[in-house]
């Protein structure tokens, strides 16, 4: 069979194909979706993107040992700080990193989260990469997004080389608010905010959330913050 043959028989059958739905109770990974149409249903999880920004200035500007080296620090911290609140590390994809959370306290825990990864690039990462390198005037700079909905997990790709597909409002709107301009370190929806428990809203009786409208989304409401959380 030609590759155009076999294209259009592959792009037919899942096309044709009924879908088989399934609940999750825990996040998947690929190996337990199958590669037809299967999609595993998350009624309710909160996903989350944490992403590098400024990134084509730095492999533009700097050496690429010095570039990879802020790649894996980054990725690093955000991976272990995820995975410490409970989330679940579901893609890495270039300099930035997804994170599907599940539970009673996802919300909390993924906003947790960002405002613990601030910490991290404020206090760890930008002070030993100036303490490395004297000279340089780079800092990294990075926005995490986060949103809930139900999600869907399907697997896709080719036999031999594929991954889990996401499929959700939150998977979609988590990867937008990280693209957004790192004026502010960490962005979540209204249907995060008002999931927050008081510890992850309040510091000291001041909300750690500025409400924000979010304009290529129609002047949406969102909250926005700053603020850090200690290690």
């Amino acid at each position: 069979m030609s590759l155009k043959d076999e294209l259009i028989e592959q792009v037919g059958n899942i096309f044709r194909e009924q879908w088989k739905e399934r609940e999750g109770r825990v996040v998947p990974e690929a190996k337990d979706v199958a590669l037809a149409n299967e999609a595993v249903n998350l009624d309710n999880a909160t996903v989350l993107y944490a992403d590098m920004s400024g990134s084509t200035s730095l492999v533009n500007n700097m050496s690429w040992q010095f570039a990879a080296e802020v790649y894996k620090t980054f990725l690093y911290c955000a991976a272990r700080i995820i995975t410490s609140e409970g989330g679940t590390i579901t893609a890495y994809d270039g300099d930035r990193i997804m994170a599907v959370y599940i539970g009673d306290s996802q919300n909390t825990s993924a906003a947790r989260t960002a405002l613990k990864i601030n910490w991290c690039r404020i206090n760890v990462i930008n002070p030993l990469l100036l303490k490395q390198y004297t000279s340089t005037t780079y800092q990294l700079k990075h926005v995490v997004g986060i949103d809930r909905s139900t999600l869907r997990a399907a697997r896709t790709g080719a036999r031999g080389a594929n991954d889990l597909v996401w499929v959700g409002r939150a998977a979609n709107y988590a990867a937008k608010l990280s693209s957004l301009p790192d004026n502010y370190a960490s962005r979540i929806t209204v249907d995060v905010f008002n999931r927050l428990a008081g510890e992850t809203k309040y510091n000291n009786g001041i909300c750690m959330w500025d409400e924000a409208r979010w304009t290529d989304m129609g002047n949406m409401k969102i909250y926005r913050s700053n603020w850090s959380w200690s290690l």
